[in-house]
């Protein structure tokens, strides 16, 4: 029976000894191996009373016996949930309740508090630890290693992923078959993904970009990949002149720039790296070239849309730009007010539309609704711009905008401008209640090594390349900004520390 995702990703690899996951102390683990794993996992989900459809909530750490746990919902056909390893009892709590998951797996380490919540909700539990060991895999050991894949058409959900939920309570995207798959060919052509290939895996896979971008990739370029349980310098830089290919977050670029290691001839047997979930400094595009000879492919993608933009593989990759939109995916700039495309060089709401964008919000008709419009266009919230060559420039979050005196401000020109500053290495604008202005620009900047702030100073070199409504009122020096587990700075824990900082 049909399983579009599954027979373009897992089948054809079944039967092959071809090497899948290469561990980072070079244990081999080969497609078939990975499969019979997958199908035996799929076999104890049903034995759990699990039906195609049904949510599994997984709270797990990376290990390949996770991964195989993907595989097995995607052949089984049930709804695969995955969830941050940093998310507390209580968000965990909300997840199952509103998935209404039949099955939550864990680590055991989480078991007590967990146990409780699942059969409260009327849901079963089993534990898989970082060691690969746990309760599912006990009873996984004793079952077949070949499973009947379930019939699954491509409108059929293949997973559940809550948005970080940084303002009200998170919302479950609904991505289907078909929004995983088509976005997995679109990527494998634009970024020449071949059997050849080796790709370098240190994120997360409880998230779209380590799961739905790098997985999916390299199943369907049925190449293989050096499966690391997270970042680590020493194991990137070792894996490197085995490897063709990485996909990271600006921290693995940033972190591997201070390593003096890394140079041309460290790089040479590389083609590719990738850089997303978060913006990249132009500035560290241009020390990554410098120092190794390649330049940095950024791309844009979100939770609900999987990838929508990628700088091209052949071409200029242009730092400070998300490139063109991909092959299948329609994106305009809208007016927040009137929906109204808008010519180049005008920043408003970017609206994607494409076999990729999500079937819409768990649970959530009303929100659905007001963000899918009915014409297939997802309005995605993030502010951007087409400059005159058709690239398309993110300037920030429509709730991050700053309303100042009337007057919009965009935090990202701001941090633009000051992160071109000497003694600043990264920065992070926000908007504060202002008694006079409405919001006061604050901007927080982490100095370099050498640097000490000089609040007065900064301001004034600012107001020579800013109009005075955009001129930061106060400078705030951390020793870090505060980031998710992807990288992406967040603002809201910024503007929460430092709400009354005008209104004292």
């Amino acid at each position: 029976m049909a399983n579009p995702l599954y027979d373009a990703l897992f089948a054809p690899h079944h039967g092959k000894s071809t090497p899948f996951l290469i561990a980072p102390d070079g244990k081999v683990r080969s497609h078939d191996d990975f499969l019979k794993q997958a199908a035996r996992l799929a076999h104890a989900l049903m034995a759990m009373g699990l039906q195609p459809g049904d949510r599994l909530a997984v709270q797990v750490e990376k290990t390949e016996a996770a991964l195989a746990l993907y595989a097995a919902a995607v052949q089984s056909g049930v709804v695969f949930l995955p969830l941050n390893s940093a998310y507390t009892v209580d968000e965990l709590r909300y997840f199952i309740e509103d998935s209404q998951a039949g099955l939550v797996v864990c680590d055991q380490r989480m078991e007590g508090e967990l146990t409780p919540i699942a059969s409260g909700l009327g849901a079963k539990l089993l534990t898989l630890n970082a060691d690969g060991h746990g309760s599912l895999m006990v009873l996984a050991d004793d079952q077949a290693d070949v499973f009947p894949t379930a019939h699954r058409q491509s409108d059929d959900l293949a997973a559940l992923l809550y948005t970080s939920g940084t303002t009200g309570r998170s919302k479950g995207a609904m991505l289907s078959q078909r929004n995983l798959l088509s976005n997995a060919q679109t990527l494998v052509d634009h970024w020449r993904f071949t059997a050849d290939d080796r790709l370098i895996h240190a994120l997360p896979i409880f998230h779209t970009h380590g799961l739905f971008v790098a997985s999916n990739v390299t199943l369907l370029a049925g190449c293989s990949m050096v499966f690391m349980p997270k970042f680590d310098r020493d194991a990137i830089i070792a894996a490197m002149p085995h490897s063709t290919a990485l996909m990271g977050v600006p921290t693995f670029y940033t972190r591997l720039l201070d390593d003096d290691r890394l140079n041309q001839d460290l790089t040479k047997g590389m083609r590719l790296f990738i850089s997303g979930s978060a913006p990249l400094l132009a500035e560290t595009h241009l020390q990554f070239e410098e120092r190794t000879g390649h330049r940095i492919l950024e791309r844009y993608g979100m939770t609900e849309t999987n990838m929508n933009t990628t700088n091209p593989y052949e071409g200029e990759r242009r730092a400070g730009t998300v490139g063109f939109p991909l092959s299948g995916v329609e994106l305009k700039i809208t007016d927040p007010e009137t929906g109204k495309a808008l010519p180049k060089g005008e920043i408003g709401l970017i609206e994607v539309r494409g076999e990729n964008v999500f079937q819409g919000y768990w649970n959530m008709p009303e929100k659905t609704k007001e963000d899918l419009r009915e014409d297939g266009f997802f309005i995605t919230g993030d502010l951007a711009k087409y400059d005159a060559d058709g690239y398309v420039t993110i300037v920030g979050r429509q709730k991050d905008l700053i309303i100042s005196g009337g007057f919009n401000v965009y935090p990202k020109e701001i941090e633009t401008v000051l992160d071109d500053q000497a003694d600043v290495k990264e920065s992070a604008v926000v908007g504060l209640e202002h008694p006079d202005f409405g919001e006061g620009v604050v901007a927080f900047v982490v100095m370099q090594e050498w640097a000490e702030v000089n609040e007065d100073q900064l301001i004034a070199a600012l107001g020579q390349e800013l109009a005075k409504y955009k001129t930061p009122k106060r400078i705030i020096a951390l020793e870090e900004l505060p980031r998710n587990t992807m990288g992406k700075v967040q603002k809201n824990v910024l503007r929460d520390g430092y709400r009354e900082l005008f209104l004292n």
